[in-house]
């Protein structure tokens, strides 16, 4: 993404230091990335054609805060802290768009301080729990070589390749990291609760679902919308549980048009 500035802040009494990404120009929204972390840049960047993009890294992921992750006990914290990084980025009542791990704690914010989030984007979100449909593999367990066959749509196409082609790439070494310390507030199960809590959610809500998502299937795109009363859903079809990275210009465009 083209960056204004990369922004470093100080929260939660001075010993969480997270970088956040700003790039863009217009209106404010926030993005809260997936467990795998930041994976999604061509998505922000055509998101950026239109909005001031504010990309926070999931706290333990900037360098030189890694032990960030210590500071937050569980999901309670997790939430409170991104309440407080919303007060010193200065950021009120904003469009706030997640993707998995991310789009839970959106959900999340939306549900407990409904005045900090305008609209809600939700993509492939977790959080919700299904016997008849659990969550095959969680990222946290699963070896990098694999990971392909379950984030992408055709795991031996382009982005499969850019991502997981090579072995022990740095950018591999990231994703295990930041599976890692989002999963402390996942693992074993996502389920802590959301269910009881989506009623709650006040902003127009759009969820969106890769048709051919094989780590979090589509059957729980409605089990989302069906307790938020202003929720559409939307299913892209030839597209996996990473579909804004496999389509980023035609999401960003569903995405917008949302917002107007």
């Amino acid at each position: 993404m083209s960056m204004v500035a990369d922004r470093r802040v100080s929260v939660w009494q001075n010993r969480i230091h997270p970088n956040i990404r700003v790039g863009g120009s217009g209106s404010p929204v926030v993005f809260l990335h997936g467990a795998g972390g930041r994976v999604l840049d061509p998505f922000l960047e055509a998101l950026a054609e239109h909005h001031t993009v504010y990309a926070p890294e999931h706290p333990a992921l900037t360098d030189g805060d890694e032990d960030a992750i210590a500071q937050l006990d569980d999901l309670w914290d997790l939430i409170f802290y991104y309440r407080e990084l919303f007060d010193v980025l200065g950021l009120k009542s904003v469009p706030v768009i997640g993707h998995s791990f991310g789009a839970m704690t959106a959900a999340e914010l939306a549900a407990n301080h409904p005045k900090m989030v305008s609209k809600l984007v939700l993509m492939c979100p977790i959080g919700l729990w299904r016997e008849d449909k659990p969550i095959p593999n969680w990222m946290i367990v699963t070896p990098c070589s694999d990971l392909p066959k379950y984030l992408v749509h055709d795991p031996k196409g382009s982005l499969g390749s850019q991502l997981f082609g090579v072995p022990d790439t740095e950018l591999q070494l990231r994703m295990v990291w930041s599976s890692a310390s989002t999963g402390k507030f996942a693992w074993p199960i996502p389920d802590r609760g959301l269910k009881q809590r989506l009623h709650s959610i006040q902003a127009p809500t759009m969820i969106l679902w890769g048709k051919q998502d094989k780590l979090v299937p589509v059957a729980y795109a409605h089990d989302f919308a069906r307790p938020i009363s202003r929720a559409t859903v939307e299913v892209i079809d030839r597209a996996g549980h990473l579909f804004p990275a496999e389509y980023p210009e035609r999401v960003a465009e569903m995405v917008e048009k949302f917002l107007k």
